[in-house]
């Protein structure tokens, strides 16, 4: 999974701004379709692709995931762009999304299948590719269609798909954990396949007209561009850190729920996931929410953003300290709460230090390698650690380690409070 590619808006029309039809009726679905995109990702990501990866080989699952993940996100941050691009050559966005969700149902089928890790990784691969194609398009929805007024509520309405799309996806695959995930990648597949059709079917669109084309060596120039300004660069930092130091520990839940916490007789380890990541997603909500307006309010962001990073080192820490079902609820509740606080504030801050308003698009854009860059080394970097820094407890702990410096990386920006 890689983050939405941010898109400079086109210029507005009439048919941009009526999007073919009611403007609530499109955010609607537009929350509906990405509620079933994040469905895909976790649930594949979260539950059954660490139990597929685990039956083929028990005794290295912890290093095999790494190596899955890894180069299934190397392959989501290269075709994310690219898909990006092709839509926009094209001037429309629902054939995409039709054709990219249609085809996630096959390629999911498809993984579902695979018997060996090198199919698996290839499977991943295509499901990420055909997902990015569908996700590419339908993040382009907002700017195309949506009137500048209305861009916060659209904004919102996409926001809440994250931790819906959580709690139903990871649900409905636990529920297909042990025996039945190739249904289970069937029944996400049907899912995205469905809201597809759905989306298209009831939000028409007219033809845009084409843009132009942004080259590789344009966008390597600003990469390096905007990382020139201090403030930035730091922000920047801070985001990649906080990322990384998330993503190590939440893509071997699964794992960490097996070998490592002693559960109760009666909940099982996909069980125990279908709890937790509600748990999580609706403290990540709540938290996204409340610490807007609070430092809105406050009128000050490092703060908040400093104790979101140093109040998830200290959830990470608490399975370490209490390898129990107890301590796994207390590990959602503090990590959802502070990773929530912590995107809503630090996305605040990084529109205060952009290098240039003429280039905020650009500038955006740059930072989602902060969103993607750890997916790709987080895998990796992590089953080094469960490997030879102590296990399930090295793993916590690094990524309680690399949250703090995330929480100083923050002190150093002078343009912001």
């Amino acid at each position: 999974m890689s983050r939405p590619e941010i898109q400079t808006p086109p210029q507005e029309t009439p048919a941009a701004r009526s999007g073919g039809g009611p403007l609530a009726r499109l955010l609607v679905l537009l929350a509906v379709g990405n509620t079933a995109m994040f469905m895909v990702y976790m649930g594949v990501g979260q539950v059954l692709l660490p139990v597929q990866v685990e039956l083929l080989d028990p005794a290295d699952k912890v290093a095999n995931l790494g190596l899955v993940s890894g180069v299934s996100a190397v392959f989501a941050t290269l075709f994310n762009p690219l898909a990006g691009l092709l839509s926009d050559r094209s001037g429309r966005r629902n054939p995409w999304i039709l054709g990219g969700g249609l085809a996630a149902l096959d390629a999911l089928a498809l993984l579902g299948a695979m018997r060996t890790l090198l199919l698996v990784t290839i499977g991943w691969c295509l499901v990420q590719a055909m997902m990015n194609i569908y996700q590419a398009a339908i993040t382009a929805v907002v700017p195309d269609r949506v009137p500048v007024e209305r861009r916060g509520l659209a904004s919102a309405m996409v926001g809440i798909g994250t931790p819906l799309g959580v709690i139903a996806g990871v649900t409905l695959a636990a529920a297909f954990v042990p025996d039945g995930i190739r249904t289970g990648y069937l029944a996400l597949g049907a899912v995205i396949a469905v809201v597809a059709v759905l989306f298209t079917a009831l939000v028409r669109e007219q033809r845009l007209p084409a843009r132009e084309a942004v080259p590789l060596s344009r966008q390597l120039a600003a990469f390096g561009t905007a990382l020139r300004a201090g403030d930035f660069r730091w922000a920047f930092t801070g985001r990649f850190l906080m990322m990384l130091g998330y993503f190590m520990v939440t893509l071997f839940q699964l794992y960490v729920l097996q070998d490592h916490v002693s559960l109760p007789a009666e909940v099982g380890p996909a069980a125990a996931m279908a709890v937790l990541s509600p748990v999580n997603a609706v403290c990540m909500l709540l938290a996204t929410v409340v610490g807007g307006l609070l430092s809105d309010r406050i009128g000050r962001r490092k703060p908040f953003i400093a104790v979101s990073c140093v109040l998830t080192a200290i959830g990470m820490l608490i399975p370490v300290a209490s390898p129990t079902w107890t301590g796994m609820i207390a590990f959602a509740i503090v990590t959802g709460l502070s990773f929530g606080c912590f995107m809503a504030v630090d996305t605040a801050l990084v529109t205060l230090v952009l290098p240039s308003a003429d280039d905020a698009a650009r500038d955006l854009g740059v930072l989602n390698i902060a969103n993607a860059g750890p997916q790709i080394i987080g895998p990796f970097l992590a089953s080094l650690v469960v490997a030879s820094l102590g296990g399930y407890d090295g793993l916590f702990a690094a990524g309680a380690l690399i949250t703090v410096v995330g929480a100083l990386s923050v002190v150093p920006i002078r343009g912001v409070r």
